[in-house]
């Protein structure tokens, strides 16, 4: 009985030991032995990798073109005055959306983001960017007369696709939304240094002693 304690024990001890040295090559060591794949889960599926030749069709690609007069899911984008800043070939000169407290702050919040660096924080065309690089060009203040009469569907499009020569187009990091947010916030930093007592609401103006 003693003897097969002992056995019981150390066969128990070896047990261990050869997890221990199993799970010890669980712990990132190298291995020259291929990976064990229990569950494929399409790791070898037959497909085309992006660039690739296909010779099934006449151009010989393999990615494919949209099917003319087709639209993917969610870019029918019916709204040209949302979407383009148009209505027809002409630039729309208000905001298509509700202005509100909500939207400028967030239009503030992406105007500090994406482009004080360059026009700083008040418009004036004065971004770190600017002050670090001599040989950038300088943009000119959004409070220039120009750009104050500018429709605010062009202020939109240079947002969405850039202006030539000096500033790139943002579409691909700032959504519609949040585009016509930095308009909003941009036609409230251009009032901010042209607006009268009549532009302050009369119950705001009567708290402040104001007078009209």
């Amino acid at each position: 009985m003693k003897l097969s304690t002992q056995l019981i024990s150390s066969l128990s001890l070896c047990a261990a030991a050869l997890t221990l040295s199993t799970l010890s090559g669980c712990q990132g060591q190298p291995s020259e032995n291929p990976p064990i794949h229990p569950n494929l889960n399409m790791d070898f599926q037959t497909k085309y990798r992006p660039q690739k030749e296909n010779k099934f069709f006449e151009d010989g690609r393999a990615m494919r073109l949209p099917v003319a007069g087709t639209v993917a899911q969610g870019q029918l984008k019916e709204d040209s005055a949302l979407h383009l800043g148009k209505s027809g070939e002409a630039f729309v000169t208000k905001i298509p959306v509700g202005i509100s407290l909500p939207l400028v702050e967030r239009g503030q919040e992406r105007y500090n983001i994406y482009c004080a660096v360059c026009h700083g924080k008040t418009g004036q065309g004065n971004g770190i960017v600017i002050q670090r690089n001599a040989g950038m060009l300088k943009p000119p203040s959004i409070h220039e007369e120009r750009l104050v009469n500018m429709p605010a569907g062009q202020v939109y499009d240079a947002i969405k696709n850039g202006v030539r020569g000096n500033m790139p187009s943002y579409a691909y990091a700032i959504p519609v939304e949040d585009r016509w947010a930095i308009v909003a916030y941009i036609q409230a930093l251009q009032l901010s240094q042209r607006g009268t007592i009549d532009n302050v609401p009369s119950d705001l103006a009567t708290s402040k002693g104001w007078k009209r």
